[in-house]
């Protein structure tokens, strides 16, 4: 059993009223307590909305959103990919804290439970370097946000990708009352009721997506899943409510339905081109105006933060459907194309509308920007995570940097940590052991690497990444040991 150090309002609010303090209810209280709606986009690229800056697509929802709160342009999700961000959304922590530094095998792609039944926590010698081996799902000894807000009386859904471990570690499992489609897979076999692809050779990906049965075929995903989240939300509304609407969307299977592609057949295409990719985008823009519409229908808009981001960069043309430009490349990498990610918070009453901040915040802020908001009390694990409450208001900060660390081949040159404080980001790659230094506000293409011309930056930079990955426990690359040279044996 999990155990939190969270004061239980509700059964404080209990007591009282046996004591006879009148005026105090559980129902004025919770009425208080905002709900929280968290869209996390899979895939979603800096660029891949109009208020980003995009001519292509169109997401009048999306801006609609950033036009009622606050944007940020320098918003960060906690990994190039997605699992070890989605744990850090989760639990408030960096993923190299957590164990979970890569996207988790499914089972499909040959992920299992260990004999032992133990995450894996040993090294892989890989081109000479030992790299730790990638946690299979995430620990239930991490207090995920869904299971901080239970004790203040919050009910909680996880609609969409899920990508954090099998059965046993689904969302149900992790703190949520409701899970709608959340499974191991980091992608649908298909985004077409019943969501399956009758050729896999794994029998699980042939019968469509566990816990999101076929109701109507050909229904597409993002739709289903805007279904789903809206019910939630009207089943729910006299109650506070969490819910993590994390749309498979725009990740591949590059499917859209026909006459939304077709929309843009005619439209000029710059760097941003894929009618396809366009048409799932615009599926997603409905999904976050269906909810908007539903919070606005049923006078719940005032006290409900949501907030709007993505998982890691988008999949950039370079082999992929979009264009993060002017950011250099995309998902998988360290550079910024690869990290920056939409960022959108509305707030009501605290948010001014249409507002745009250039502060770097990270995925793992919204655990205990919700957290706080709730009124949940000191969590027994280490958050990294800050409270965004007071920048949000108007306010500072007051954060020194914010860090990533990857230690796996994904693409050349390897594993990796970064750092980046103020307008300066540090990468360290661990094989060669060489450094790139960008100033950001003046290089957001990250064409002019300064690490030879300001060496005393990067090494007080990469001393203060060298803490921080001490601090968090972070399993660092290293050169495998050469093996000993077997002598033959004498004739």
């Amino acid at each position: 059993m999990k155990h939190l150090k969270n004061l239980n309002l509700r059964a404080l609010f209990l007591c009282l009223l046996g004591l006879g303090l009148a005026g105090v209810s559980v129902g004025s209280a919770q009425a208080e307590k905002p709900n929280f709606i968290v869209f996390l986009v899979d895939d979603l690229g800096w660029m891949d909305a109009s208020c980003q800056g995009s001519t292509y697509y169109d997401t009048p929802n999306i801006d609609r959103l950033a036009a009622a709160g606050m944007r940020f342009t320098d918003g960060y999700a906690s990994c190039a990919v997605c699992s070890p961000t989605r744990a850090s959304v989760m639990t408030g922590r960096y993923p190299a804290r957590i164990g979970v530094t890569d996207w988790i095998h499914s089972r499909f792609q040959g992920g299992k439970i260990p004999a032992d039944g133990k995450n894996p926590s040993g090294w892989t010698n890989r081109e000479g370097y030992l790299l730790p081996q990638n946690k299979l799902w995430l620990d239930a000894e991490e207090v995920t946000i869904a299971e901080a807000l239970k004790p203040q009386g919050y009910v909680s859904a996880h609609v969409g990708k899920w990508h954090l471990g099998m059965d046993a570690y689904y969302p149900t499992k992790q703190g949520f009352d409701y899970n709608f489609g959340g499974c191991d897979y980091g992608q649908p076999p298909s985004y077409f009721d019943p969501y399956n692809n009758p050729n896999a050779k794994h029998p699980m990906v042939q019968a469509g997506i566990p816990s999101l049965p076929s109701r109507k075929p050909g229904e597409y995903l993002t739709d289903r899943e805007a279904d789903e989240a809206t019910g939630f939300i009207r089943n729910h509304k006299n109650e506070p409510f969490f819910l993590h609407l994390a749309n498979y969307a725009v990740h591949t299977p590059i499917q859209s339905r026909k006459y939304y592609s077709d929309e843009y057949a005619a439209k000029p295409r710059d760097e941003q081109f894929s009618q396809a990719y366009a048409g799932m985008l615009k599926s997603v823009d409905d999904c976050v105006g269906q909810v908007l519409d539903t919070l606005d229908e049923l006078n719940l808009t005032g006290n409900t933060v949501v907030i709007f981001t993505g998982d890691n960069g988008g999949l950039d043309r370079n082999g992929g459907p979009t264009d993060n430009a002017p950011l250099r490349s995309g998902k998988g990498f360290a550079y910024e194309g690869g990290v920056r990610v939409p960022f959108i918070i509305s707030w009501p009453g605290v948010t001014k509308p249409g507002s745009v901040s250039a502060e770097p915040i990270v995925s793992v802020d919204i655990y205990p920007t919700l957290a706080a908001a709730a009124g949940v009390g000191p969590s027994e694990h280490a958050i990294d995570g800050v409270d965004l409450k007071p920048l949000l208001a108007g306010g500072e900060l007051n954060r020194e940097a914010i860090f990533w660390h990857f230690p796996h081949y994904r693409h050349n040159p390897g594993p990796y940590s970064m750092i980046r404080k103020g307008e300066y980001k540090l990468i360290k790659w661990y094989v060669g052991n060489r450094f790139d230094l960008y100033d950001l506000r003046k290089d957001i293409g990250e064409a002019n690497n300064l690490a030879a011309h300001m060496p005393e930056l990067v090494a007080s930079l990469d001393a203060e990444l060298v803490a921080h990955l001490k601090d968090v426990g972070a399993k660092i690359p290293r050169k495998a040991e050469p093996k000993a040279a077997v002598k033959p044996k004498a004739p």
